[in-house]
């Protein structure tokens, strides 16, 4: 045993020997043996950990990105990629830009995060100052959540029902309507009514889902003041209304700031509701509705593919703001 041992050493060494007399030896010796002295050192153990995290994103969110951003570039087909495929350049951006279905569905998106934002956010600001003097506040609070713990297709089947619309000749089934007819009113086609009717109906379901969720963060964010100085104000004379405008917003202003860009990052890409309630007809259409259709009603993976893009190009500024503002208030504490 021990001479085939001494044998594997003398090899070794005439080997290493071999690779030192030639100029190719030397650069593999001095690449290969960095790697060795990483190993021994231990410096793999933290990529141990962290190498099928990395993997995980790259499979699953940087491949589908890349690809996605490819597939754009070509033609229509319920293929990611293949040789049958037909590079169209740009036309799919062109389409993006100047079709009137996508115009009318930007206009839309830009509509939701207009008055969604700007409802929930001030809904759950005004709920999470008013019910901190509520007796039965986590009740109340608890009720307000409900809906944002439905998801949004149960939440489009609900208010489907309660916008249902019937001619005027026939009993009402929908909530609303009923309400209206028994006021000696006429039924009003709440989703039909376009192009302003049934998008703000829309955007009423969004508001009543979200805004327990603005509250829930909101609330958090206001139980933080301290006390001493919202008492020192009022002793000092300060009615509520000042309190309010000059010491509760200021300090919870970054909290609302970044509540408002997470509801302008998920408005952008809301679906369910339209997709449930009208399917994006009547002038409801929004992006992440249409790129549901070009690609899976359609057949058209680069037209869809150019509409994702466009998607993920509107919502990253947001996400990098947030991501900023979360840094700032780390590194502020």
């Amino acid at each position: 045993m021990l001479g085939v041992k001494a044998r594997r050493r003398r090899l070794s060494r005439r080997f290493a020997e071999t690779l030192e007399r030639s100029r190719m030896g030397r650069l593999l010796l001095r690449s290969v043996r960095p790697v060795g002295q990483w190993f021994r050192s231990g410096g793999w153990r933290p990529w141990s950990f962290v190498g099928p995290a990395l993997l995980l994103i790259g499979f699953f969110l940087v491949y589908p990105t890349i690809a996605t951003i490819i597939r754009s570039f070509f033609g229509r087909g319920a293929t990611l990629f293949g040789p049958n495929l037909e590079f169209v350049g740009l036309a799919n951006w062109k389409f993006v830009f100047t079709n009137s279905t996508m115009l009318m569905a930007l206009r839309n998106n830009a509509l939701w995060a207009v008055l969604f934002t700007t409802f929930t956010v001030g809904f759950g600001l005004a709920l999470a100052v008013l019910l901190d003097r509520v007796r039965y506040e986590r009740l109340i609070k608890s009720i307000i959540f409900v809906p944002a713990a439905i998801s949004g297709v149960g939440v489009g089947i609900i208010w489907k029902f309660v916008y249902a619309y019937k001619p005027a000749y026939i009993p009402q089934i929908g909530v609303l309507n009923a309400i209206v007819v028994a006021f000696g009113g006429q039924p009003v086609g709440w989703l039909i009514e376009r192009p302003w009717i049934n998008n703000f109906a829309l955007i009423v379901v969004g508001i009543w889902m979200w805004t327990g969720f603005c509250m829930v963060i909101l609330s958090a964010a206001y139980k933080n003041i301290p006390k001493q100085l919202l008492e020192a104000a009022r002793i000092d004379g300060a009615n509520e209304w000042r309190v309010f405008r000059r010491i509760i917003l200021p300090l919870m202003a970054p909290t609302a700031a970044v509540v408002g860009t997470t509801m302008v990052v998920m408005v952008l890409k809301i679906f369910d509701i339209i997709f449930v309630m009208t399917n994006g007809n009547y002038s409801t259409e929004v992006i992440a509705n249409r790129m549901y259709k070009e690609m899976f009603n359609f057949m058209n993976y680069g037209r869809a593919s150019a509409i994702a893009v466009v998607l993920l190009i509107l919502i990253v500024p947001f996400m990098i703001l947030n991501i900023r503002r979360f840094a700032a208030q780390e590194g502020g504490r």
